[in-house]
């Protein structure tokens, strides 16, 4: 009939879809084999809505533990966790399943919580049947605590005080202390240069600019500035790159869309490039949101200045994103949120970047506290909440949804304190649990209910390893026994930083660190110069024994400078066995 009549559209415009939700927005299920029938419903702008299960795309992020049908029908399979993504329109939505074996018997174990964040952590763990690790030991803890709050070992004597102390609220004042010592600082440093790409770039970025671009993120972090203000100072820098020297920012990156990107990328912890071409085939994002959000930065003006080394950015008022679909301007719209009027008296005039730094770094909008709470969560246990942490997306949901919406909630609450958000996470049990597994656990990787292995980063590393032989280190702008951490240039490098995957600084991406072994590290540690010189040039060894002590007193002492820990039995028999022979 449709066909007779001409296959005419029907009257008058269809009404927008204005949201689409899932039922249920979560489900458990007992064993493999057990079903669960989901409901794809969505609203539309006349306030109707309707049942668009038959039209909606599903699918399961994980086949292992669940498998979703087109019609909606959910089978259980393995023990595991799986998202179950609806995409209808350009909306995408999902639920969170949760697969065990059938008829699990099991007993919480009720472990004291320490902090909010151990609430979380065990509710969910309840959820999967699963009870935690207890926490490490005192030795674990100092040696955990202050590589990563500070990228150092802890002294042999700083461990022999730690180890023998008897005071109950011991691991609390060591953190503490590790927060106000200029290692601290360092680490951050190195860890939000990345995220800046602070390095020098030929014909963009001198060394003196970028010096003086690391500078002023050294000031900032030193100071304990809350991050909101950091970044409202950044995104809206203008001026000389010699006199402001924030507006290097915009001298790595001059492309406008690349520099919507990385703003995406690192303050919400989003990419958006798909959406570049097309709309995002795994999110919410579509073409007219990037470039939305790319107009806020089409405005940015640059010059020379009377140093022809320096260049000046500045607000040129003047200057469009146009969509390739059509060549329409777009006009500036929020990521995620509603588009300002820039005619009205609150914005006439302003700086794009300043409306938007306005937003962005504001609790209205959310994904800016919950994407730097995720970075700090990943720095402390290995992988984000939401892994990768800047790989936000709606089919790659937070493992613990409750624990980052407090944590963010918490952390804007302090007016984007850091060092508060830090001392929340490392005082948690969650923080200090053994890597030790237990039956119910063996298998998590994912929702911290032990501590993982994991790699030390290469700047660290060498750092430990020279404060370990007693061996100073130089790199270019820096004086003799500087720390590899404060490099300031992301293209200044040695064989060893390199081979272990020190970030060139390049790109925003948080893949830029290399944290995978490889041969060439394995080989460079056995034969290649930076142990075996160092062990030599420091003469560690020869000291101890001029001072008088045993060789079974040298073991122990490098033990504890080196794995703060003392050796055990068989360990010390196997090395004095070894010191005899020689």
């Amino acid at each position: 009939n449709r066909l007779a009549a001409g296959a005419k559209d029907d009257p008058g415009p269809t009404p927008a879809v204005v949201a689409v939700e899932i039922l249920p927005p979560e489900a458990v299920l007992d064993g493999p084999g057990a079903t669960q029938q989901f409901t794809v419903r969505a609203r539309y702008a006349d306030g109707t809505d309707r049942d668009v299960t038959s039209l909606t795309v599903l699918s399961s992020s994980n086949d292992n533990a669940a498998t979703v049908d087109p019609s909606g029908r959910l089978v259980a399979a393995n023990r595991g966790e799986a998202f179950i993504m609806a995409r209808f329109e350009t909306h995408t939505v999902g639920a969170h399943v949760i697969t065990l074996p059938k008829a699990l018997a099991f007993e919480w174990s009720n472990p004291p919580a320490a902090n909010v964040v151990d609430e979380f952590v065990h509710a969910k763990l309840r959820k999967l049947r699963m009870n935690p690790s207890p926490v490490c030991t005192d030795a674990e803890f100092l040696r955990r605590a202050s590589v990563d709050i500070c990228g150092v070992l802890p002294t042999s004597d700083e461990y022999r005080s730690f180890v023998s102390s008897q005071d109950p609220e011991k691991r609390r004042h060591l953190i503490d202390q590790l927060l106000e010592r200029r290692e601290f600082t360092d680490m951050w440093v190195m860890k939000w240069s990345e995220l800046l790409m602070i390095r020098t770039v030929a014909n963009q970025v001198s060394y003196k600019a970028m010096l003086l671009y690391y500078d002023w993120l050294q000031d900032r972090i030193e100071a304990n500035t809350p991050i909101d203000q950091l970044v409202r100072e950044l995104l809206t820098a203008q001026g000389g790159t010699f006199t402001d020297p924030a507006t290097n920012y915009f001298q790595h990156e001059r492309d406008t869309l690349k520099t919507a990107e990385n703003i995406a990328q690192v303050f919400m912890g989003m990419r958006i490039q798909c959406a570049q071409c097309h709309n995002h085939p795994f999110d919410r994002w579509t073409m007219d949101d990037y470039y939305g959000f790319a107009a806020f930065f089409s405005q940015i003006g640059r010059k020379r200045a009377e140093d022809p080394r320096e260049t000046v950015v500045f607000n040129s008022a003047s200057g469009e994103v146009k969509h390739p679909v059509g060549g329409r301007n777009v006009a500036p719209k929020f990521l995620g949120g509603e588009a300002p009027d820039f005619a009205s008296a609150e914005h006439a005039g302003r700086d794009r970047r300043a409306v938007l730094a306005d937003w962005l770094a504001s609790p209205r909008n959310e994904h800016f506290g919950r994407n730097l709470v995720n970075i700090v969560w990943a720095h402390f246990f290995g992988r984000g909440i939401v892994d990768e942490v800047d790989d936000v997306r709606v089919s790659n949901p937070p493992v613990n949804a409750d624990l980052l919406d407090t944590l963010a909630k918490r952390f804007v609450e302090s007016k984007y304190d850091f060092k508060q958000l830090v001392r929340e996470i490392c005082n948690s049990n969650a923080y200090q649990r053994s890597t030790q597994s237990n039956e119910t656990n063996a298998d998590d990787q994912t929702n911290f209910s032990r501590a993982t292995l994991r790699r030390i980063r290469a700047e660290v590393l060498l750092d430990m390893v020279s404060a370990t032989t007693q061996t100073p280190d130089k790199f270019r702008g820096l004086p003799l026994g500087a720390r590899a951490v404060q490099i300031a240039d992301g293209n200044t490098s040695t064989y060893f930083l390199t081979t272990f995957g020190r970030a060139t600084r390049g790109s925003v991406c948080s893949c830029e660190v290399k944290m995978e072994p490889n041969l060439s590290q394995a080989l460079h540690l056995l034969n290649g110069d930076t142990v075996g010189g160092k062990i030599q040039a420091g003469g560690l060894v020869k000291r101890l024994l001029d001072a008088g002590q045993s060789p079974e007193q040298v073991i122990e002492e490098i033990y504890v400078r080196a794995l703060s820990r003392r050796p055990t039995d068989t360990e010390k028999a196997d090395l004095l066995a070894l010191v005899t022979a020689a």
